[in-house]
């Protein structure tokens, strides 16, 4: 039961009830019904709106991925987040690599072009990563 039927029940309740509001205390509880029935109708306009909020999110955040992957030329072949994927297409003759943002954790797949630049920003938190390819693991080691 939602909260705007509980406070009807209520409200129903204290008519069966027969509940006098000409009494101080009827008076008292039937202000509180009131005052219920507003915050009830209250909450059901924030989930809208927090529903809507949720839905346009989604969207974006659909949108950036579709970016991401065309800026980063990153297939959907490789999916960064099994630790055994290990990023490489056996279509392909290019090896991706796994970089890790010490910020904020995010994983991006580089490819060794991308990596020779030395740098780039996480798509995630803007933090300035920097590369050094001496320091890349091979699967081998």
């Amino acid at each position: 039961m939602k909260l705007g039927e509980k406070v009807s029940y209520l409200k129903g309740l204290m008519e069966g009830l027969s509940i006098d509001e000409s009494t101080k205390e009827g008076k008292v509880i039937a202000v509180m019904a009131d005052i219920l029935q507003d915050m009830a109708l209250f909450a059901e306009d924030m989930q809208d709106q927090i529903d809507e909020v949720v839905e346009v999110v989604d969207t974006i955040d659909e949108d950036l991925g579709d970016l991401e992957r065309d800026f980063y030329e990153i297939d959907d072949d490789f999916c960064c987040d099994d630790e055994d994927c290990g990023c490489f297409d056996d279509d392909e003759e290019e090896e991706l690599y796994e970089v890790t943002c010490p910020s904020c954790g995010d994983t991006i797949c580089l490819n060794e072009g991308m990596m020779e630049e030395g740098s780039m920003t996480c798509p995630g938190c803007g933090e300035l990563l920097e590369f050094d390819l001496d320091d890349i693991e091979t699967e081998g080691e």
